[in-house]
């Protein structure tokens, strides 16, 4: 792209974000909110949490409309003209503004069917002798696993037959007795509680909580601001 280019790119970007800027002060005048909200997800969290939120918080502000994209990849917030970004994760750019809606936290499981076949993992170490199913999805670094422990934050290099960028097709390989698998609580807790997965080497975990991630203030966005608070309490809720 030539200087010129670049030059009507960022003013393009900016006239955008202002317009956007209006819109929302305009909403903000609203006691309810109207128009449409944009909201991007990962599958799995889109699809399993996010999905019947938006749909209750629908119910409950019939003259707001919902978009809900599901996006293996992290997206450009105000570029695409999105109002918030539900995601995992506690690497967030200092540029978006970011509002924790619940606790959460990644742990090791496998299902009783694999630990019989290869036997539980003692150590941190043992892992690079076990078949672990690697995820590549928005946040995860591909095969190594960062994990806080007894001795503070160490690193795992994992291995396996099985990989995807798919949080949910990993899941139901570690049902199957594929491997060792590194996921989020909201993910599997009813597996634990059920027997289907047992957790591995419970004194590690990977902090990974969950956030609305937006680029307007809250104050100048009555869609926003309320979408926010309902999902925190939403989430919450169900904890």
């Amino acid at each position: 792209m030539t200087d010129d280019g670049e030059r009507v790119l960022r003013w393009a970007q900016t006239l955008l974000h202002q317009v956007g800027q209006l819109e929302a002060q305009i909403d903000a005048l609203h006691d309810d909110p109207v128009g449409l909200l944009r909201v991007v997800s990962s599958p799995g969290l889109g699809r399993r949490m996010v999905a019947p939120a938006l749909a209750e918080l629908g119910r409950l502000y019939p003259a707001l409309d919902v978009r809900l994209d599901i996006r293996h990849q992290l997206v450009n917030l105000l570029e695409e003209g999105v109002d918030l970004d539900v995601r995992v994760g506690n690497d967030i750019a200092p540029h978006f503004i970011a509002k924790p809606l619940v606790a959460n936290r990644r742990v090791l499981c496998a299902s009783p069917r694999y630990l019989e076949a290869h036997g539980t993992p003692g150590t941190l170490a043992d892992l690079g002798h076990h078949d672990c199913l690697v995820i590549k999805e928005r946040d995860h670094p591909f095969g190594v696993w960062e994990l806080t422990g007894p001795r503070g934050v160490e690193t795992a290099k994992v291995t396996g037959s099985f990989s995807t960028n798919n949080g949910e097709i990993a899941r139901h390989w570690c049902l199957d007795g594929r491997g060792v698998l590194l996921r989020s609580m909201w993910d599997i807790n009813d597996d634990l509680k059920q027997g289907r997965l047992l957790q591995v080497l419970p004194d590690y975990y990977q902090p990974a909580d969950i956030w609305a991630v937006h680029c307007s203030p809250l104050l100048t966005s009555a869609k926003v601001r309320v979408a926010v608070d309902f999902l925190q309490k939403y989430f919450r809720e169900r904890a």
